[in-house]
């Protein structure tokens, strides 16, 4: 068995055009172009590249895009106030602080100082309280755990009553995205460090969503035969045979998983390009919500 290539790049790709076409139908019935601020504090080189993609994304789809780029040292009360005054700049509809934060910065004060309606990264405390809550439904769902989502949903007739297993439990993939799992109705267990015969229970998974952050920890025997695969991993390791001595790997051995498993998605090209998709229709929806108050 080779498994189906589950191509992020090309999802991602419609969900930018839709949103692309719609900002422009928006701006041209008179209606304000959709804005996002970006806040950076630091110098992360990671970082940095991040939220050039996506202040690059957002021209691309006709959203206005305001950058912020802050010293290592500011303040936690400095980044506050800024984080008020975009809550009520009205040409920004969506605010982005990102992560990782210097140390000595307080992230959850910082996420909660986010306007509900602004939290185009869904990581308001109520925003994931709601995503917990049977019959509620949260503003904004995290952008990557909204893509993984995405990507299931296209190869999956249905999510219903499917054993899933979730690796690895962060508030930023792991924890968002079982719990969008249990919403649409799949069995789900989540693992982690602490796990008992982790391989024995990831090869029950029909569904399996690979968020630990270690380079090709999931091996291709690990993996029930037909499994649909969503690696969300991005580790660089060392690879004498490549030009910069480097490469980019998920948490699956993919060389491996892609024998076995029904449909996969690789690293690079992937879960990645999903997470900025998700961003900028996250910021489309709060245009949209802020048109009716």
């Amino acid at each position: 068995m080779t498994a189906k290539i589950i191509d992020g790049k090309a999802v991602a790709a419609e969900v930018r055009a839709e949103v692309a076409a719609v900002v422009a139908q928006r701006v041209e019935a008179g209606k304000s172009r959709p804005g996002l601020a970006t806040v950076l504090v630091g110098e992360n080189p990671a970082s940095q590249v991040y939220v050039r993609m996506k202040q690059k994304a957002c021209a691309e789809a006709g959203i206005e895009s305001f950058g912020y780029n802050l010293p290592e040292d500011t303040s936690q009360e400095d980044l506050e106030k800024l984080v008020r005054e975009l809550n009520a700049d009205e040409r920004v509809n969506g605010i982005l602080v990102q992560l990782p934060l210097p140390k000595h910065l307080d992230e959850e004060r910082v996420l909660a100082a986010i306007s509900l309606d602004k939290d185009v990264d869904g990581f308001h405390p109520v925003n994931i309280g709601r995503l917990a809550q049977k019959g509620r439904k949260p503003q904004f769902i995290p952008c990557t755990p909204a893509g993984c989502m995405l990507l299931l949903r296209k190869n999956l007739d249905s999510l219903e009553g499917v054993n899933a297993v979730v690796l690895g439990r962060s508030n930023i993939v792991g924890m968002p995205v079982a719990l969008l799992l249990v919403e649409a109705n799949a069995t789900v267990t989540i693992c982690h460090s602490r796990t008992k015969n982790l391989p024995d229970v990831v090869r029950q998974a029909d569904v399996l969503v690979a968020a630990v952050g270690r380079p090709e920890m999931v091996r291709g025997d690990w993996i029930k035969p037909g499994a649909v695969v969503i690696d969300v991993g991005v580790n660089r390791i060392d690879d004498p045979s490549a030009k910069n001595g480097t490469r980019l790997v998920g948490d699956v051995a993919y060389d491996e998983a892609v024998e076995v498993a029904g449909a996969i998605t690789p690293v690079p090209g992937g879960v990645g390009p999903m997470t900025i998709a998700m961003l900028l229709q996250n910021t489309l929806k709060a245009a949209e919500l802020s048109d009716k108050q």
